[in-house]
């Protein structure tokens, strides 16, 4: 089995919001979601996992909602850092200058897996990538699989920028030919690294979670990957120790240097915890 670090374990993909302060516009009861996933509820599940520092991603993208969670990371023991979300618009960074002063945000996410495969619509992407290029923050891409090349191709226009890809580019979704060489295509530009986040792993076969994930690791290698719970999203249908044991379960043996790295090294370098 490979190696779990004791005790660092920084979870890079969480969400916390209250619908009932800050609307989601995505939000049903239907989801089988708390209408407030508290940073409190996040603390007792990260503990109880042996979790030291996580990262928030907003979930919504109103200005009110930003500057909640950023001055929530500000303060919290537990949630270190926030990324804002990017509302596509001709500047960088959006409307949301005044959070983005904060120390504990990291950087924008541009969730954009509805826009073009190459993401030539996405307004003022560029601009964002150059923003954050230029002040160390983190780009992170949300992105449907035929979009993974056009994340390359943003890299290698602005190599400063650190851009990390959410979920893999897969999500749940299936796992197929076009998506295993879409992910190969992304991870050949050196300044993307991703997360093994949002991908249901304790719902898909033992097989193919091994196989989602050891593509993973021979595409970027342990220093541009890191763990995330997608919490409370990926603690649906189970509890947040189950996902870090199918995390485990998918991951191909790794050396004690590359699995600290996994766990929390490559978090705490991108997000600077």
């Amino acid at each position: 089995m490979p190696l779990r670090p004791d005790p660092r374990i920084v979870d890079a993909h969480v969400h916390v919001w209250d619908v009932r302060a800050f609307p989601l516009p995505w939000f049903r009861d239907d989801l089988g979601l708390p209408r407030a996933a508290a940073a409190g509820d996040l603390r007792a599940a990260a503990a109880a996992a042996g979790v030291e520092a996580a990262i928030a991603v907003q979930a919504a993208d109103s200005l009110a909602e930003a500057r909640w969670l950023a001055a929530l990371a500000g303060g919290d023991p537990l949630i270190r850092r926030a990324v804002l979300q990017y509302a596509p618009a001709p500047a960088a960074p959006s409307g949301r200058t005044s959070a983005a002063l904060s120390p504990a945000v990291a950087g924008f996410r541009a969730a954009v897996p509805q826009c073009a495969a190459d993401l030539a619509d996405v307004a003022g992407l560029d601009a964002l990538a150059a923003f954050l290029g230029g002040t160390g923050g983190v780009l992170e891409m949300l992105v449907r699989p035929e979009q993974l090349p056009a994340v390359a191709a943003l890299s290698r226009r602005h190599p400063a920028a650190r851009i990390v890809i959410c979920h893999l580019g897969l999500g749940a979704g299936r796992a197929d030919a076009a998506w295993f060489s879409a992910l190969a295509v992304a991870a050949s530009a050196p300044g993307v690294s991703a997360k093994v986040s949002g991908l249901d792993l304790p719902a898909r076969a033992g097989a193919g979670s091994r196989e989602v994930v050891t593509a993973a690791f021979e595409a970027f290698g342990a220093d541009r990957l890191m763990f995330g719970s997608d919490w409370p999203m990926s603690v649906r249908r189970c509890g947040y120790d189950d996902v870090i044991a199918a995390t485990i379960d998918a991951m191909p043996a790794l050396d004690p240097a590359a699995s600290a790295a996994f766990w929390a090294g490559t978090a705490t370098r991108l997000y600077a915890l």
